[in-house]
């Protein structure tokens, strides 16, 4: 599976832009803040044409660009829980964050609602640019958190860690840590449940991609990560 990721301009989202191989179909996941000029450059280097975009949920700083990257056809997907955010993300964000958008991009945020928005549920299969995914619907950060599973692993990592799937966890399970539950929407309960039900029985042989910071492993996360060791049974 070719893979591609590039941190966003602001709070180091993660955006991903995943193809079976160059010249084909492909999804983007989590267009941040200040992505298309670099997305634009993938998509012309590997010869890509967009099929669909996953949101792992509505926080802004993952949905962004999604109105943009559609366009008028592609379509967004998002769990039916986080549609909402979509309405309007810049309403339910911090006032101090719209401000910083402002400063940083030089002129008032502001959003336009994409035309073509798939909702998704627990445990659906997406096939999408020649690919498969699962839905995996694990609330707590916000209320419609989902990770993304498939069969596929990013080309060449099989030669430097035993994986033998890949999941896209947003921001439900990052490197050492897990998203913030305290911002409007999260459920510190409802995270446990989640990293308890959802997150542990993933294979230790599947490769997390997070929503901000680097790659990691469940082996490796399971092992290290604070918020897995100590779970409450």
């Amino acid at each position: 599976m070719l893979t591609v990721a590039f941190p966003a301009l602001a709070f180091d989202t993660n955006c991903y832009v995943l193809a079976p191989s160059a010249g084909e179909e492909c999804v983007i996941v989590d267009p941040g803040i200040g992505v298309e000029e670099t997305l634009r450059e993938v998509l012309t280097t590997h010869r890509l044409r967009p099929a669909a975009v996953l949101l792992t949920h509505g926080h802004v700083d993952h949905v962004w660009s999604v109105t943009a990257v559609c366009g008028a056809d592609t379509a967004a997907y998002i769990h039916t829980d986080d549609r909402y955010r979509l309405v309007d993300p810049l309403g339910n964000s911090n006032p101090g964050l719209v401000a910083m958008l402002e400063q940083q991009f030089g002129s008032k945020a502001r959003w336009a609602e994409p035309t073509n928005v798939v909702e998704i549920k627990d445990r659906a299969r997406l096939r999408l640019g020649g690919m498969e995914f699962e839905v995996l619907h694990a609330p707590g950060h916000t209320e419609g958190s989902v990770m993304f599973g498939t069969a596929a692993v990013p080309d060449g990592i099989r030669d430097q860690v035993e994986v033998d799937r890949t999941m896209l966890s947003g921001d439900v399970l990052f490197a050492g840590s897990i998203g913030r539950t305290d911002l409007p929407g999260g459920d510190h309960g409802a995270m446990m449940r989640s990293l308890r039900d959802v997150v542990l029985p993933l294979p230790d042989t599947t490769l997390v991609l997070p929503g901000h910071y680097h790659a990691t492993t469940m082996a490796h996360e399971r092992a290290t990560n604070p918020y897995l060791t100590d779970l409450p049974a």
